[in-house]
């Protein structure tokens, strides 16, 4: 142990270096905000390689034009408050592709740049910046689209198809009762979707770096998913199709990579715990008694605006204070 020597009434007394009291914060860390943006990056890869694989140059398009608008305008906002230009934190370039994964392949190309734009110009920059959003920017980026194309935003492009020939998603199928792919197809991503959620062996994968690497815990992935799969059979979904909701849909991707962002969701242990019931109950609910076969991305936002009320109801005392 590392000794200091300081004068004490007149002496010298040798105090250990762990005696000696530093200002906050106490607890260091290794990481940062570009590393860990770096580490999602890599994380969402695959999936993004599989929709290039099934979808073809419209899905690169597609992701293309989210992520340079994504880049574009926190970069052009930054200026024009006259903020320090941060675009090198790579978050910008998480939400392009986040918000790219919520896309249809055959959307026309200012759909993806409107949604980014608002995504990081609206829902991230205007409330702060990076850190400061109080819900997802992808997927408030994604709704504000839904309303304003509908038509665009649930029309499908066929897998590897040469004519772009559109067809009906496994959640679209089972609400209209239509004949449904096989789960090998939809677990490997041969299905038609939005470019992120079809394959759930890619997004497994990268998932499972993002454990690896510690970015994410299982506590909010797992709960949510195990909700949503309860509830959905208390709602009357046979056993035998609980496994296409699973891997159909954005439940894989919205698990993984959206309700778990640092930002939007509760800090304590119980208040994710919460969040991650209430998101399932939400999308389950949504799936089979709402007009819409997906759920996911409201479910998250919904629990991301009860964020703040959840945190108020979980947030442990401080030490030392008495109510």
């Amino acid at each position: 142990m590392k000794e200091n020597i300081v004068e004490n009434s007149g002496s010298n007394v040798a105090i250990p270096d762990l005696l000696i009291g530093s200002s906050s914060p106490h607890i260091r860390t290794e990481e940062t905000v570009d590393g860990i943006m770096l580490d999602v990056i890599i994380a969402l890869v695959p999936a993004m390689l599989g929709s290039i694989y099934f979808f073809g140059m419209e899905a690169a398009k597609v992701l293309i034009l989210s992520i340079g608008a994504a880049v574009i305008s926190e970069a052009l906002i930054q200026k024009v408050f006259k903020k320090e230009v941060t675009i090198k934190d790579l978050s910008a370039v998480v939400t392009g592709i986040l918000l790219a994964f919520n896309l249809p392949s055959g959307v026309a190309w200012y759909i993806p740049i409107f949604g980014s734009v608002f995504a990081i110009v609206i829902v991230k920059q205007l409330f702060g910046g990076i850190g400061h959003n109080f819900m997802n920017p992808a997927l408030a980026g994604r709704a504000a689209l839904v309303s304003s194309w509908p038509a665009a935003m649930t029309t499908f492009i066929a897998p590897r198809a040469i004519d772009a020939t559109t067809a009906a998603t496994p959640l679209a199928l089972m609400e209209s009762g239509g004949t449904l792919p096989s789960v090998m197809d939809m677990f490997m991503g041969n299905i038609p979707g939005s470019l992120g959620e079809t394959s759930a062996l890619l997004l497994l994968i990268g998932a499972a770096y993002l454990l690896y690497k510690g970015v994410i815990d299982l506590k909010i992935p797992v709960i949510y998913i195990g909700t949503t799969v309860a509830m959905l059979f208390v709602l009357g979904v046979e056993p035998g199709l609980l496994i296409y909701h699973v891997l159909g849909g954005g439940l894989i991707l919205g698990a993984f990579f959206m309700a778990t962002d640092y930002a939007s969701v509760p800090v304590s242990s119980n208040g994710k715990i919460i969040f991650a019931v209430g998101a399932g109950l939400l999308t389950a609910i949504i799936r089979i008694k709402g007009g819409y076969p997906e759920g996911v991305s409201y479910s998250i936002l919904l629990m991301n605006v009860a964020t703040p009320v959840i945190e108020r109801y979980t947030a442990p005392k401080l030490f030392g204070r008495v109510d």
